[in-house]
């Protein structure tokens, strides 16, 4: 316990699910946290539960993102962390897709995380030092199941942006990094997918259970703590081994 005391960071996308999860696990470790979500009612009813400052932010917003660096530098003088979890995951075939989903899952999942990294750079760069966690997933960048082109095209895009804007970081003590959860039992996934379909990805999991927020949230932690000080421009799968088996046979 204590290791993130004397630390500041944003966490985006966490009004609930992995994202609050993140939330609860840095602050129990001494962080301040600033929960940032385009759901203000959630949002602010999770960070008054959690201890942490609700700012109300669309991460598809520049104005939106670059409003929530700004109050957690004004309120607290610094900025340590950046860890951005917000995503959509609307389903189609690639044929049905409207422009405007397309656009949206992009905006958000992806153009996010380049916004994070936007703004959040400037002042970590004075402090010559910070952490930058994107949440991508192993959709896209490993497996894929149909009707996510959307979805897969974006976290993939997010792993090669983690890389990209590594090597720029580097010079300057600031690490980025990312997440790829496998399939992970959120609030989302308990109302929004039948019991039959939540069977069928425990099946797929040589450890044989979805995994959990704080899983994530882990992985999480270790990434933005002094001790992946050397660690930069990766991803730490998060997926009890789903990604493993050759075969199902």
């Amino acid at each position: 316990m204590g290791r993130l005391v004397g630390k500041v960071a944003i966490v985006t996308g966490a009004a609930r699910g992995i994202g609050a999860g993140i939330v609860e696990r840095l602050v129990e470790e001494g962080a301040a946290v600033v929960l940032g979500d385009a759901r203000a009612d959630l949002g602010a009813a999770t960070a008054a539960r959690l201890g942490a400052v609700f700012c109300a932010c669309d991460v598809a917003r520049e104005a939106d993102v670059a409003g929530i660096v700004a109050l957690t530098v004004e309120r607290f003088g610094q900025l340590d962390a950046f860890v951005q979890n917000a995503g959509i995951f609307p389903m189609h075939d690639v044929e049905d897709i409207p422009v405007e989903e397309w656009d949206r899952v992009l905006a958000v999942n992806l153009r996010g995380c380049f916004l994070a990294a936007k703004h959040a750079l400037p002042i970590m760069k004075r402090q010559r030092g910070g952490r930058l966690v994107f949440t991508s997933s192993i959709t896209g960048p490993r497996v894929v199941p149909p009707q996510h082109a959307h979805y897969a095209a974006s976290k993939a895009g997010i792993n090669g942006l983690i890389r990209a804007v590594a090597l720029e970081a580097a010079p300057f003590g600031i690490t980025v990094n990312g997440v790829e959860p496998g399939n992970i039992m959120t609030e989302g996934v308990q109302t929004e997918r039948s019991p039959e379909y939540i069977a069928a990805m425990q099946a797929s999991i040589p450890m044989g259970r979805l995994g959990s927020v704080r899983d994530v949230a882990n992985a999480v932690l270790f990434l933005v703590s002094d001790e992946a000080g050397y660690v930069t421009g990766t991803t730490i799968v998060v997926d009890g081994g789903q990604i493993l088996p050759e075969s199902r046979a």
